[in-house]
């Protein structure tokens, strides 16, 4: 027999190769993804690029059952990793082997892998859960909401934990397949396209795919029983409308705004540039909120929202969101103002449009309406704390920000602003800083000055985003005009836009109260 003899040299070679990595090179991701305002929100240490969800969903018992599997990419050597998820964990896999796990605080997963896992690598991970998402709280409040005939899951900025795992900040951002068995005669809606669907042995499964990257606040869910409409644009995107069948009064108001989806999302693209996804519509549970919230590619609205008649600054308001706040996400919560301004504005936008009152009569009222020892004018939309995250001035005063930059640059350079901004950061996340700079690229202008009287400090501008006024002007403004402002009142009270209050209509107090004040349709 021949054997092999091997000199030492080669030999401690051969060792050095099979010897990995020391343990003390593997560390545990950190259990949040470092957010100013929501520290334990989202992980560290890895990154997500797909779900692959498959529910089953009971509504007369409100039981979830699910399976998701997760792949994504490891950004250090992990000896261990959290998701964020409320309901009960009976099992994780992750690259096919059996991982241990635990649950601590209010919806941290945390896993360790049977093997730690190496910087850059792809990995699968499946979780295997179920629960009554509804019997879940955090800090008594609940992004779940029961439904006469389902359930329902959205909010802002947590609803994630109450129904799937993620990694459950904007900052990572993934692709989505959730596939969901309901009950013969229910509905199962979410966001992106339905694939497909089929019955068998009492059960229809619903497959819905987003195939754009999408915030996990902004995935949702909703089984009931629902009135479907569906339709084409005239570029091909398939849209799809839901409308609970026991909506009462409201249904008929509900209809006449979400079925002008197409219509609005047509015009947006004139303003902020082509749609950014693969599908199109909205859908009005039979809940008892009072807000709407940008869920991607399908918005979800209250029938509350419509208890007035129709309102299509609602629609106007969460289908602006596609581009800001959808595509273009926070990197932070406090980049808040980059969402909620725009939004505001294109209302604001649609009102000129339509003939209701222009958007610099608007910034007037708006102005005017509050005294400047109204709180109002504390908070800082650049930067307005996570208790008041949602307060009417980042909807409000982001707007009046924006119409002074309309002022101060001029329509040409604004309008290739609001255009340009959707596109630079596509599918990705953006800071306020970041749109800064942007604009002052745009433009050619210095705007520092501009963007921190409106949105950072706290008291009310000396004067209003009024036409022409630029720097020497809001110089002259602060030296001349204090005391008139501190007065609260212009020399005369402007008019009430003819649009107002299907703006304000969409002020209503979010369901969660988490300290948020006065705002609007997210």
């Amino acid at each position: 027999m021949h054997r092999r003899i091997i000199v030492p040299s080669a030999l401690a070679a051969s060792l050095l190769l099979a010897i990995p990595a020391s343990a003390a090179d593997f560390t545990p991701g950190a259990p949040g993804i470092g957010d100013s305002y929501y520290p334990a929100s989202g992980n560290g240490g890895y990154d997500v690029s797909h779900y692959d969800l498959r529910l089953k969903y009971q509504p007369a018992t409100d039981l979830l059952e699910g399976t998701a599997t997760i792949l994504a990419t490891t950004k250090q050597n992990l000896s261990r990793f959290n998701l964020d998820l409320g309901l009960k964990v009976s099992e994780v896999r992750v690259n096919g082997r059996v991982a241990k796990f635990t649950a601590s605080g209010d919806h941290e997963l945390e896993v360790t892998p049977a093997v730690p896992l190496e910087k850059n690598k792809e990995i699968s991970v499946v979780v295997r859960y179920a629960g009554k998402p509804s019997e879940f709280k955090i800090d008594g409040w609940s992004a779940w909401a029961r439904t006469p005939d389902g359930g329902v899951a959205a909010q802002e900025p947590d609803s994630a934990v109450w129904w799937f795992p993620s990694n459950d900040h904007p900052l990572d951002k993934a692709t989505f397949d959730v596939s969901v068995s309901v009950p013969a005669g229910h509905q199962a809606i979410s966001n992106g396209v339905l694939q497909s669907q089929s019955t068998s042995l009492g059960w229809t499964r619903f497959n819905w795919r987003s195939d754009k990257p999408q915030a996990t606040y902004l995935a949702t869910l909703a089984v009931g029983r629902f009135d479907i409409t569906t339709d084409r644009t005239a570029n091909g995107l398939p849209v799809l409308n839901a409308y609970s069948k026991d909506l009462g009064a409201n249904a008929g108001a509900a209809r006449a705004s979400i079925e002008r989806t197409t219509e609005v999302a047509e015009w947006l693209e004139s303003v902020f540039g082509p749609y950014p996804f693969n599908a199109l519509g909205g859908y009005v549970p039979n809940v008892t909120s009072g807000f709407a919230l940008e869920t991607q590619t399908r918005p979800f609205y209250s029938p509350r929202q419509f208890a007035n008649g129709a309102n299509v600054s609602v629609v106007v308001h969460e289908l602006a969101h596609q581009w800001y706040g959808d595509s273009v996400s926070v990197r932070d919560w406090k980049d808040i103002w980059i969402n909620e301004g725009f939004a505001r504005y294109s209302q604001w936008l649609w009102s000129e449009k339509e003939g209701e009152g222009t958007a610099q009569e608007l910034a007037d009222y708006v102005y005017a309406l509050r005294g400047a020892d109204d709180p109002f004018w504390t908070v800082k939309p650049g930067d307005p704390g996570a208790e008041n995250q949602f307060h009417g001035a980042v909807y409000d005063r982001g707007a009046l920000a924006l119409q002074a930059l309309r002022n101060e640059v001029g329509d040409e350079d604004f309008f290739a602003i609001l255009k340009g901004w959707p596109k630079q950061f596509a599918y990705g996340n953006a800071r306020v800083a970041d749109f800064v700079r942007y604009a002052e690229r745009v433009s050619g202008e210095p705007l520092a000055e501009l963007f921190d009287t409106w949105l950072y400090e706290p008291s009310k501008p000396a004067a209003p985003a009024a036409a022409g006024a630029g720097p020497s002007a809001r110089t002259a403004a602060k030296a001349g005009a204090a005391a008139r402002a501190r007065a609260g009142a212009a020399a005369a009270k402007p008019a009430q836009p003819k649009s107002w209050k299907k703006i304000a209509a969409t002020n209503t107090v979010h369901d969660h109260e988490r300290g948020h004040e006065d705002h609007g349709g997210h």
